[in-house]
């Protein structure tokens, strides 16, 4: 049976014994991750301050926690797009769903988002957290992953997946 651990306003960690050996959990919330590509063709993504990581700011896609008593995955896709870059998208397409089952548990739903037009929501982060909204063509972001310019993360495999999935789209 498993039992909790630790548990945290984020992470929440369990442990199980099966077959003798003691197993650890990782739960993780669920989220969104929301690539806007605009009307040039190119994808939005969000430099913003991180001061508990280092280096204290990243680029990344638009995303957040998975909160279901708001709406369903692509409503609170909309609502992170209007949050933090202050756009709502005409079209939402859930291009993946990544489920994490084992060690670390959740999903991510990711989202390619067109049809932007401004609609600015206030930030529950903070205003101040948000650099600035970078534009950059697909290729230009590829090689700024693959140089480590952008820190890898669960986002670096939704983009993956969404370059493949446009390149083979417009074939």
């Amino acid at each position: 049976m498993e039992k909790e651990v630790y548990k945290g306003q984020i992470v929440r960690v369990t442990e199980e014994k099966i077959e003798g050996i003691n197993w650890e959990r990782v739960y993780l919330p669920s989220g969104v991750i929301v690539f806007p590509i605009n009307d040039q063709g190119q994808i939005l993504m969000v430099e913003e301050k991180r001061p508990h990581e280092n280096p204290p700011f990243r680029i990344k896609p638009v995303s957040g926690i998975l909160e279901l008593d708001k709406g369903s995955p692509e409503e609170n896709a909309q609502r992170e797009m209007q949050e933090e870059i202050g756009f709502k998208a005409k079209s939402l397409e859930n291009f993946w769903t990544s489920t994490s089952s084992g060690t670390v548990n959740n999903v991510h739903y990711f989202y390619i988002a067109r049809g932007l037009t401004p609609s600015k929501f206030p930030n529950p982060d903070g205003e101040d957290t948000i650099i600035s909204i970078k534009a950059f063509d697909i290729e230009e972001l590829m090689e700024k992953f693959l140089r480590d310019e952008i820190r890898w993360s669960m986002s670096t495999l939704g983009f993956f997946k969404l370059y493949h999935y446009l390149r083979k789209a417009s074939k």
